[in-house]
């Protein structure tokens, strides 16, 4: 399944179903939980989204900063919330797939929560220093194999997509690198301008200043395909490293017990707030593009990162205690 095909069912089908208003939901107003602080790329696109939602349910949707263990205090809080549908949360892959494949969690997301929508992808880029000569992954990869382990990539943490795109490029071409872990995006490229590190497959907040003034040259973009905001860049995958793909996705979820019909109702409300002009231009400008689904189709989604990372990160050894 194609990520950004994940659009299964329509908006008509969610208002054909029988009225939830008429069953009390939502009562009052509905508290979405964001598991980092004010300002950062997951706060802004809660806060973008929120109040159409608001809108559309009749009622606001207050979002509560619960920052701290990767996301994980505000995992718990909303798995230990009455599940009626008025306390959400706003997750990611780094919450709910690399936590629990990395570190003791509080409560098993996959047991604790209900998947209801995809929101949107925070998408990435290939970046290397403008003196490096190469012009696309294939002139990296055979630079990595001429000299193994001479070549130097920074990302911004453990279980961040800027440190799983490097391991899987390592993965999937056969490359001996050097990974070096820094605290924060800014901090990378800072030291791959002054061209003390090779190339970051960085988010596109951090870089795309960079690129566009000239100090870094974009390369590639690790989705399975061209972003929508990049169209000219190239994907890792038509660069020859084939079955290259590094999602990182932002979705909400409810906790496990959530009436389907009440999941049902939120996912269309969830589609149609997304679907707004005014919601997706505040996203594409924070470099995210808008990504929803059914309840199902995130399900699968998550299912399948899951499946992809859960051996690299164990050939790895990536693990926070």
């Amino acid at each position: 399944m194609r990520r950004r095909s994940l659009l299964v069912g329509s908006t008509a089908a969610w208002l054909a179903r029988p009225s939830l208003a008429q069953q009390g939901f939502p009562a009052r107003p509905l508290r979405l939980m964001v598991g980092f602080a004010p300002g950062g790329g997951t706060d802004i696109a809660a806060r973008a989204i929120s109040p159409r939602i608001g809108d559309i349910l009749g009622q606001p949707v207050v979002v509560e900063n619960r920052p701290g263990a990767g996301g994980n205090i505000a995992l718990e809080a909303v798995a230990h919330a009455p599940p009626d549908g008025h306390t959400l949360m706003f997750g990611t892959v780094g919450t709910l797939v690399i936590n629990p494949l990395t570190m003791r969690m509080p409560v098993d997301p996959d047991r604790a929560l209900v998947p209801v929508s995809l929101v949107a992808d925070l998408f990435g880029i290939l970046v290397i220093p403008t003196a490096r000569p190469w012009r696309g992954v294939a002139d990296i990869v055979a630079a990595a194999k001429a000299a193994p382990g001479s070549l130097s990539w920074g990302h911004s943490g453990v279980g961040t997509s800027t440190q799983l795109g490097g391991l899987l490029l390592d993965r999937l071409a056969g490359l001996n690198t050097v990974p070096v872990s820094y605290r924060g995006g800014g901090l990378v490229m800072t030291d791959l301008i002054a061209g003390r590190l090779d190339y970051s497959f960085a988010t596109a907040p951090s870089a795309l200043p960079h690129v566009e003034s000239g100090k870094l040259r974009a390369l590639a973009v690790p989705t399975a395909q061209r972003s929508r905001l990049l169209p000219d860049i190239p994907t890792v995958q038509e660069g020859g490293v084939a079955n290259f793909d590094v999602a990182s996705w932002y979705g909400i979820l409810a906790p496990r017990g959530t009436p389907d019909a009440t999941v049902a109702h939120l996912a269309g409300a969830i589609r149609t707030a997304v679907a707004d002009s005014d919601v997706t231009a505040v996203l594409n400008r924070n470099g995210l593009e808008t990504l929803t689904s059914t309840p199902e189709a995130f399900a699968a989604a998550w299912a399948r990162e899951r499946a992809r990372w859960a051996p690299i990160i164990r050939d790895s050894g990536i693990r926070v205690e």
